[in-house]
């Protein structure tokens, strides 16, 4: 999800940070959640399985531990300590580096990627902040290759700060999801770009609002 930079946001992080001086500051392995549980990791590889025949066994379950363990990873690279629009606060701020929504979906599939799985596929989404007070999101999701996203499995660490939320992609009870290229090619219509260079450059300012 992009920051938002507006009042309400601007006192959520002032709440934050004086909280967060009446004590010491997290060293590296403080930040982000604790460990999936095991049972929690079975659960994701159980529902990855499930998508269709020929999903390979070992790889639903090498998926489950990626997610689950990035997810966490992610949030001590980017040092979380706060609720997700906090955070995106600090990231416009400058204070800290990455961790706006789109940067855990790149960083999610840029890892999952590494496995180079042969029965599973990765697709990126949007859910259009087309609602009142809410914006753009994004995520990863993972399907059987060949299948549509919309057949697939959200991975999505952002919304619980490095914890990460899973479930079908037609279930998920917040967001409505769409393809990633879908979303774009209809935001840079909109603003009347069309070459590719003008549709990345829009695309990039509007993940940074």
């Amino acid at each position: 999800m992009t920051a938002i930079r507006s009042p309400l946001a601007a006192l959520m992080l002032l709440a934050a940070l004086t909280l967060s001086a009446c004590g010491a500051g997290p060293g590296p392995e403080r930040y982000g959640p604790p460990p999936a549980a095991p049972e929690e990791v079975t659960a994701l590889a159980r529902t990855i399985q499930d998508l269709g025949p020929g999903i390979d066994p070992a790889e639903a379950a090498r998926a489950a531990e990626i997610a689950h363990a990035h997810a966490r990873q992610l949030a001590r690279d980017y040092r979380v300590t706060d609720p997700p629009l906090v955070h995106n606060t600090k990231v416009n701020m400058g204070l800290r580096d990455r961790g706006l929504c789109y940067q855990w979906a790149e960083d999610m599939e840029a890892r999952l990627g590494e496995e180079g799985f042969r029965t599973l596929q990765l697709h990126r989404a949007i859910s259009p902040g087309d609602r009142l007070f809410r914006i753009d999101h994004s995520t990863v999701i993972l399907s059987r290759r060949g299948d549509p996203m919309e057949a697939g499995v959200v991975l999505d660490p952002w919304r619980s700060g490095g914890e990460l939320f899973w479930s079908r992609t037609t279930e998920d009870p917040k967001y409505a999801w769409r393809p990633r290229a879908e979303v774009l090619a209809e935001k840079a219509a909109a603003a009347g770009l069309t070459d590719t260079a003008s549709t990345r450059n829009m695309t990039a300012t509007a993940a940074q609002r």
